[in-house]
């Protein structure tokens, strides 16, 4: 056996307390796939629990969007607190405030308990997922291993996204609304033993006291900063008052946690990480995916509905391939990233997905089943091989120590990323399609204005205007939104293009040796030799004897 091999075997003994390596990815993949799954289960609910509890539309808003408002927000704070108090234990009380928040939910008798235990659900997820990370980040020391364990990770991510909506609207065929959170008490109750059983214990660095001030001026400036922006994706003006003062507030205070983290002895957040070219790199990487896509999946899922004419479950159907390259990305990510480097591999991600993005350019107001296909298939493929790349750079170049608090700013970054995606390409979406509207024949001014806020609502309005007059709102509406899609779409590919020539900063080839300055000094884990160290080693103990 090499040097590399007996030492990386003695690192996953110690990581892993005894436990298979293997089983504890299993389990964490279920506590991410439980936690993705919630993000979106609730969509299809929507119009379900409109009906029953009758929210206004502001508490609409809040129902929906305060999940993943919340679990932005403590990110950070319940990542730093698990390295400081233990991974296993924030993660296992996660699971036990996700049950709870879970059965509140579902027997919610009004829009603010519901809004409540959305609330809750978000604070349990925020638990869930750093340790979920820096759990797979400790009991994978050797990096070949703990790749691939990250490929399964991300894919586990990309199925839990797509199986939402369609448990969802299976749940409400057979079911009332309340059944798409009482779907997680079970799976709660199996995850809290199986974890306390088979999940390894680590902690970080504990020396100093934990930074409380710290903890909540990150929290209530990603509050701040998420909530403004979803507003800004909403359609709302920057300047409006209840958007411009949480960005600001938001800012300031981020701004304020920063400065507060370099003064201090024993920082919450250690962030000389970022001087580290390849883990800012990542982070900006993972940034801009996000930033490109995720509002061009929203568009493309109003396309296929709207210009279409598919049905909800047709429109998950034909968005199903897209899942499934993002998995069978992640499956490969390990052999790619050896194969080509992290350098080589989030680059041409990200080329591949603006590729792809350009390809559906060809889409008009006419089905093209062939191209969404190949389409979706290049951007399911393309996205994940960015974001393995970009993930796994990041966890594998942070310290071991701070493992909690470098999975919470890879996870902030995800949900930044897409806030501002939406935001961004929405605004993009909005300035291309409003201007086809104006001096439609027989249509009045006010209402091509109406019908400039969306493609629904322009055909609503076309529906009440009849005849001649609202065939051709009709008509013009949707190309126009067929033009704005091409638009977005072409923005899109340049903010990827940008994330490829970002990409070039990362290191050519993916090393395998020792950790970086930082890890090594961690008492859970002994450094790796590098291969040559090592077997330079062996030569010389031969030579010796």
């Amino acid at each position: 056996m090499s040097g590399t091999t007996t030492a990386a075997a003695r690192c996953r003994r110690a990581a892993g307390n005894g436990a298979n390596r293997w089983v504890v990815l299993v389990v964490l993949c279920a506590s991410l796939l439980l936690v993705a799954v919630d993000a979106t289960v609730l969509h299809v609910a929507v119009p379900a629990v409109t009906e029953d509890l009758k929210p206004s539309g502001v508490e609409l808003l809040w129902i929906v969007d305060v999940y993943p408002l919340v679990c932005a927000s403590l990110l950070i704070l319940f990542g730093t607190l698990g390295d400081r108090i233990g991974r296993r234990r924030v993660l296992l009380l996660g699971y036990g405030l996700f049950g709870v928040a879970s059965g509140l939910a579902a027997v919610a008798e009004n829009a603010s308990m519901l809004i409540g235990a959305r609330a809750l659900l978000g604070v349990g997820g925020a638990m869930i997922m750093p340790a979920t990370l820096s759990i797979l980040r400790q009991v994978f020391p050797d990096r070949r291993e703990r790749a691939l364990a990250i490929g399964v990770w991300t894919g586990v991510a990309a199925v839990g996204a797509a199986v939402g909506p369609l448990l969802g609207g299976f749940l409400l065929e057979h079911f009332w609304w309340g059944s798409v959170f009482l779907v997680n008490i079970p799976l709660m109750l199996v995850s809290l033993p199986v974890g306390r059983l088979l999940l390894p214990e680590s902690t970080g660095d504990r020396n100093g006291p934990w930074d409380v001030v710290g903890a909540l001026m990150a929290a209530a400036g990603l509050f701040g900063l998420v909530l403004g922006v979803k507003r800004l994706g909403s359609g709302d003006s920057p300047f409006d008052l209840y958007t411009l003062l949480p960005l600001v507030l938001g800012a300031g205070l981020l701004a304020a946690f920063v400065r507060r983290q370099k003064r201090r002895t024993y920082p919450l957040v250690d962030l000389r990480m970022f001087a580290r070219p390849a883990f800012s790199t990542s982070v900006g990487c993972i940034v801009l995916a996000m930033l490109a896509l995720v509002g061009l999946e929203l568009i493309a899922a109003q396309y296929l509905q709207l210009v279409l004419g598919l049905s909800p479950l047709e429109t998950g159907l034909r968005m199903l391939p897209l899942t499934i390259a993002a998995m069978a990305a992640g499956l490969l990510g390990s052999q790619m990233l050896r194969r080509f480097g992290p350098r080589r591999m989030v680059s041409v991600g990200f080329c591949l997905t603006a590729g792809a993005v350009v390809l559906l350019t060809v889409m008009g107001t006419h089905d093209n089943p062939a191209l969404l296909l190949v389409g979706f298939v290049l951007l399911g493929f393309g996205l994940e091989t960015t974001l393995f790349g970009a993930y796994e750079s990041m966890l594998s170049e942070a310290p071991q120590t701070q493992a909690g608090g470098a999975a919470a700013i890879g996870e902030t970054s995800y949900q930044l990323g897409a806030g501002i995606g939406i935001a961004l390409l929405g605004s993009v979406m909005n300035a291309a399609y409003t201007p086809g509207l104006s001096g439609v024949p027989g249509v009045p001014e006010s209402a091509s204005t109406a019908a400039g806020h969306s493609l629904g609502e322009a055909y609503q309005v076309a529906g009440r205007l009849g005849g001649s007059s609202g065939e051709a709102l009709r008509h013009a509406a949707r190309d126009s939104f067929v033009h704005g899609l091409h638009v977005t779409l072409l923005v899109s590919a340049a903010l990827l293009l940008l994330g490829a020539a970002m990409a070039l900063r990362l290191p050519r080839v993916m090393e395998c040796g020792a950790p970086a300055a930082g890890a090594a000094g961690s008492a859970d884990v002994a450094p790796v030799p590098a291969p040559r160290e090592a077997n330079a080693k062996v030569r010389a103990e031969s030579s010796v004897s």
